[in-house]
């Protein structure tokens, strides 16, 4: 950020991200060239309006255009795989070259926050093959609900780097330049330590008001009280209450105490609670007994307050921010940080993208990292696999006294369609034919065990599954999920279970669109691989038979994961687009009728047929739409028009028939259709 001051930086592909990324360097005062192997990026005409300082290269990208732009740094677009880029992208490291992604840029940019002004919010990241917009805009909204400020960015719009940009000011950049963080530091710590010493004075008492402020200094304020503060709360027969032991059940946090660490930097509570209000004293005397009771404003919340004199838009910048990351974003990334992070699940997608399964895999990985909190999919084996092991034992010198100890690994909490077996996780609870979402209470104070045995687990129902306006067991997880997430902030439990129940879920992703002489029609359009499909029908199909509207482009997916869920949910199949061939084949084995479609129209019809009363109808395609629409917003209107369409011709038909029966009946009261 502060570093890309006239710095020239070649980006790679002009795409959304790419545009992002171009007025980003241009908004932090770099020169800026972009190229892009199409005839017409789409966003081309964006950048010659808004930026015509930037250099648009149109060509491939070769080694050859290193040696034509005297670049520093190369980022490239998280659209364009590593195997386009490759010869170019060697290149510039041999050359020494900085390189890197949308998400270097934006974990760089929050890095040099941090460092200059101490702003350290939350950092959630999901990724995952499925639920992961459902999870990032439930946990905004959980989080929001319990009246944090919220940024949403990344894979499920708008890019992260447009979204950082909208935050700050070119002059913000300009005060953070200049801004030497180590001098304040060393400014204020001689005061502190003065301010310190005279309270361990043992004739502390007997320190006038002169003594103090000169101490102190005039800029860390004068005394806040005559009787001194203290961290308390007033309780209901005007005792003194200590804080801790006033806090709710519901907001004891998910790890232990001793692993969270003291809170210092300026987007913690504490430290917006100080930034509005006057500076209290360095310290204050209470003499009730004839003894001094010391009250010293800890370094931390001096700095915090001068840096806000300093930058009076701090408290402005959002307290969490909830990250969207596909395994796009994530390729290649190894300086991003969050606070915490989830793997809802893996399972094949992208495989045109990415060079095999390990490839996949090992680029959503990229969202933990060192001291990240892991949130864990315990029904996915491949997501288990980052449970974090214990780091090993850090060696001793030789003839060292001390014993060496292992650092502890980062924390990890698990959910999952049941019950939960650790401290700290979450789940599902079935109460007299009634379920419940859940979480095992962390025990204050003390690690969580791995293998804790159930009945010591103390169960907090959170509130019945059946309370959601999103349904299917998988939106179920991805409550849980949510939930968790969310949980590693400061935010209170009461409110985000509101919020909770308010959600209705992301368009396309398991809505209901209508009901038709029984049967329900379902738009599952922003299915686009295997792994959505077969959570879609799990999901729905406990409760009812289910016929699958299925197919597109098939990216190069195994299909056979399906064979599985159809036979055991299944009434019917009805295949639509341009590898519908191909997925037959794959489901040569599965018990139940397979009907090819021309069109969507066609397929609705189709279902329609083979659906009977009680049934759903589910476009869930497992596959890409660019064959036949346009993307899979576009599929999923033409496949709601279908619906109508079948609505009428069914009222039509009603219609008609009730004519013929008037018209045998002759005079008399009409028959209602």
């Amino acid at each position: 950020m502060l570093n890309l001051k006239d710095q020239n930086i070649l980006i790679l592909g002009l795409g959304e991200s790419g545009l992002s990324m171009a007025r980003w360097c241009v908004f932090c005062g770099a020169n800026v060239w972009v190229v892009d192997d199409r005839e017409t990026p789409p966003h081309l005409a964006t950048l010659k309006a808004e930026m015509p300082q930037v250099q648009f290269i149109r060509g491939g990208f070769e080694a050859g255009v290193l040696n034509a732009v005297p670049v520093k740094a190369v980022f490239k677009s998280p659209g364009l795989s590593p195997t386009v880029v490759k010869d170019l992208w060697t290149h510039a490291q041999s050359l020494g070259l900085s390189v890197g992604t949308e998400l270097t840029l934006f974990a760089l940019a929050m890095n040099e926050l941090k460092l200059k002004s101490l702003y350290a919010p939350n950092v959630l990241a999901v990724t995952g093959t499925n639920g992961k917009t459902t999870v990032t805009s439930l946990t905004a909204a959980l989080l929001r609900r319990a009246h944090m400020t919220v940024a949403v960015a990344g894979n499920i719009g708008p890019a992260l780097l447009d979204t950082l940009r909208t935050c700050l000011k070119p002059e913000m950049l300009e005060q953070l330049r200049a801004f030497d963080l180590a001098a304040l530091e060393a400014q204020i710590a001689p005061s502190s330590a003065q301010a310190q010493a005279l309270v361990a004075h043992e004739d502390i008492h007997e320190v006038s008001q002169k003594q103090l402020h000169e101490a102190t200094g005039p800029e860390l304020g004068e005394i806040g009280s005559e009787n001194g503060d203290t961290d308390t709360d007033i309780g209901a027969d005007g005792d003194d209450v200590p804080k801790a032991l006033t806090q709710d059940k519901d907001e004891v946090p998910l790890e232990p105490l001793e692993e969270q660490g003291a809170v210092s930097d300026v987007t913690s509570l504490q430290a917006r609670q100080s930034m509005t209000e006057p500076a209290p004293s360095a310290l204050a005397l209470a003499s009730a007994s004839g003894s001094a009771t010391e009250v010293v404003i800890p370094f931390e919340q001096l700095r915090a307050q001068q840096l806000l004199e300093r930058f009076p838009w701090l408290p402005d910048l959002p307290q969490t921010w909830v990250l969207e990351l596909s395994s796009f974003q994530l390729q290649g990334v190894s300086e991003f940080e969050a606070t915490a992070a989830t793997i809802l699940n893996i399972s094949q997608d992208h495989l045109d993208w990415h060079s095999d399964m390990e490839d996949y895999i090992q680029a959503k990985a990229a969202i933990f990292g060192e001291k990240t909190q892991r949130i864990l999919n315990r029904e996915d084996p491949r997501v288990m696999a980052f449970v974090p092991a214990a780091k090993e034992k850090v060696k001793q010198a030789l003839g060292a006294k001390t014993k060496s100890k292992a650092s502890a690994a980062p924390i990890w909490v698990e959910f999952g369609y049941e019950m939960p077996v650790r401290a700290g996780d979450f789940g599902v609870e079935q109460v007299n034919g009634m379920a419940w979402l859940v979480r095992a209470l962390p025990e204050s104070g003390l690690k969580i065990k791995k293998n804790q045995a159930l009945e010591e687990l103390e169960i907090q129902r959170l509130m019945p599954v059946d309370a959601l306006r999103i349904f299917g067991r998988h939106n179920a997880s991805n409550a849980l999920a949510a939930l968790a997430l969310a949980s590693t902030t400061q935010a209170k439990l009461a409110p985000m279970l509101y919020a909770l129940r308010e959600y209705t879920g992301e368009p396309h992703r398991i809505q209901s669109v209508q009901i038709i002489e029984g049967v329900e029609y379902i738009d599952d359009s922003k299915g686009t691989n295997v792994g959505a499909t077969v959570a879609a029908l799990e999901g729905l199909g406990h409760d009812r038979k289910l016929v699958l509207i299925l197919g597109g482009e098939a990216k190069g997916q195994d299909f056979s994961p399906l064979v599985q869920p159809i036979n055991r949910f299944a009434r019917a199949v009805i295949l639509i687009g341009k590898d519908a061939q191909q997925i037959q084949e794959a489901l040569s084995t599965v018990n139940v009728n397979i009907v090819r479609a021309q069109t969507m129209q066609d397929a609705v019809v189709q279902a329609s047929r083979a659906a009977k009363s009680a049934d759903a109808v589910i476009l869930s395609p497992a596959c890409s739409s660019f064959d036949m629409f346009n993307n899979y917003a576009h599929r999923a209107q033409v496949f709601v028009q279908a619906v109508q369409e079948l609505s009428e011709m069914g009222a039509m038909q009603s219609n008609d028939d009730a004519m013929d029966l008037n018209s045998v009946a002759g005079p008399g009261p009409k028959v209602q259709a």
